[in-house]
């Protein structure tokens, strides 16, 4: 589904991708790990556009997509969950579950949307009516991720979901990003620090140091690898 081959990129003058290459097959969750600033988060920009590619190629459902700008790629089904959680506070848990419906594909099954969103994160329609800003940070999460699925994606790319949440609430997050796969046939590019739910998760997996892809296969090769364990996953 998603083909990306010797990305280069960066900000100004430094460069932070040196030209990693990964492949992400439909219907699968894959897993993008690595130490902070390697240019994990970068890289999941640089594919969804809103960062600038300097060179290498980006495909996706066959499709050469390497300098369409962002709008273009949601229209696709491409959706990029980003690190931390971008909500309208004083909006309640609807409308801002509503704001992700923007494109008009998503605006004409935004009601269909809603109800699958619904039944993925049942706690969101309890607190449908409940301001934002007053969701615990794991609610707050889960908002921020059915939002994205309002863009009806088949490609969502997560940086971080598990980041600053109490570990019972890591393993619920974790949960409902195999139930997006199992039950409504998302594929799933996940960048995580939590390399132990991740590699659980996840069918194959990328290790990024540096800006490059210093390791990569199933979870079961990384989990018994204790040299790349040890010199990039910290486990």
């Amino acid at each position: 589904m998603l083909t990306v081959k010797e990305l280069e990129s960066g900000y100004g003058p430094m460069q932070v991708l040196w030209k990693p290459s990964l492949q992400v097959k439909k219907g699968t969750i894959t897993a993008l790990l690595g130490p902070n600033g390697v240019g994990k988060s970068t890289f999941l920009s640089t594919v969804f556009g809103s960062v600038e590619p300097w060179g290498g190629t980006i495909h996706y459902v066959g499709e050469d997509v390497t300098n369409l700008p962002t709008h273009k790629k949601v229209e696709m089904g491409v959706a990029l969950v980003p690190e931390g959680k971008h909500l309208f506070p004083n909006m309640n848990v609807y409308e801002n579950l509503a704001m992700g419906a923007y494109v008009k594909k998503a605006l004409e099954h935004k009601d269909e949307s809603m109800e699958i969103v619904y039944s993925l994160f049942p706690r969101l329609k309890e607190r449908q009516k409940q301001l934002a800003g007053s969701l615990s940070g794991g609610e707050q999460q889960m908002v921020t991720i059915a939002r994205a699925l309002m863009t009806k994606p088949k490609l969502m790319m997560l940086d971080e979901p598990s980041q600053g949440l109490a570990p019972v609430l890591v393993q619920s997050v974790f949960e409902t990003i195999q139930k997006m796969r199992d039950e409504i046939g998302l594929t799933i590019l996940l960048v995580e620090q939590n390399a132990d739910a991740a590699l659980n998760a996840a069918g194959y997996v990328y290790i990024m140091h540096e800006g490059l892809i210093k390791a990569e296969g199933k979870p079961e090769k990384i989990k018994g690898s204790s040299e790349i364990r040890e010199a990039y996953l910290g486990i």
